[in-house]
């Protein structure tokens, strides 16, 4: 096994590979684990890497990063990725602090653009570990892919579990644990979560940040009018 500790262009004898052209800070924490063959890493120049923990555990995986353009808290995850895996992170995504991401068995983890990904959250594409029916030695939790949409706020300790797709503009609150298809544009809560509302959107500026009883968006803030959009009864 190679284990990197810094973001560069990188190439292996195993066909192993590293894109990336960009400059870290110096307080940037990376650590990229290459246990088998020809896996891939694309990260945008641009993207804002704070701590970064990439462990290659099969061959032919991918991961694609992508740029940060706009002024977000970072990006933290720890992934584990197993044989023909991908994982993409899409444009402006922020995480409050490291985030979990697990997937094998050929699957996918994709959080698309402009994700707001609070503290302690985990994207369980796989359980780790196998279980089976003793008398019919039939699997009963296989991986599957998960696919977050755009604009999507994932709350505190939330866990987002394999063969999920959360549709764009929506919520998920506190401790959520979602096991099935979230539609776009809703609040969902609980564990398992559940839809507790539609037809909703949310910003970005902090509610700590303006005073108390104050309606309407910030001054100077110009609403995502692009994630304004009522609950489709087929989701996203």
């Amino acid at each position: 096994m190679e284990t990197l500790r810094e973001l560069m262009p990188y190439d292996d004898v195993r066909g192993n590979s590293i894109d990336y052209d960009g400059d870290l800070p110096e307080t940037a924490k990376v650590t990229i684990k290459l246990r088998g063959s020809g896996n891939r890493l694309v990260v945008a120049r641009d993207a804002k890497i704070v701590d970064l923990m990439v462990d290659f555990s099969g061959d032919d995986a991918v991961v694609v990063i992508e740029g940060t353009t706009e002024s977000r808290t970072g990006l933290r995850f720890s992934m584990r990725l197993g044989h023909e895996c991908t994982v993409r992170i899409g444009e402006n995504v922020g995480t409050e602090t490291k985030s979990f991401i697990r997937v094998s068995e050929g699957q996918s983890v994709t959080i698309g653009e402009d994700c707001m990904i609070a503290s302690g959250v985990a994207f369980r594409a796989d359980d780790s570990h196998a279980i089976y029916d003793v008398r019919t030695g039939k699997r009963s939790n296989p991986a599957g892919c998960i696919d977050v949409g755009e604009h999507v706020w994932l709350g505190k300790d939330v866990v987002v579990m394999g063969g999920v797709t959360i549709g764009q503009g929506s919520v998920v609150g506190l401790r959520g644990i979602v096991t099935k298809d979230l539609p776009n544009n809703c609040v969902a809560a609980g564990a398992p979560a559940r839809v507790v509302k539609r037809d909703v959107a949310w910003e970005r500026p902090i509610l700590s940040f303006r005073e108390p009883g104050i309606p309407g968006l910030p001054r100077g803030h110009k609403k995502s009018t692009k994630y304004w959009n009522v609950t489709r009864a087929d989701g996203d």
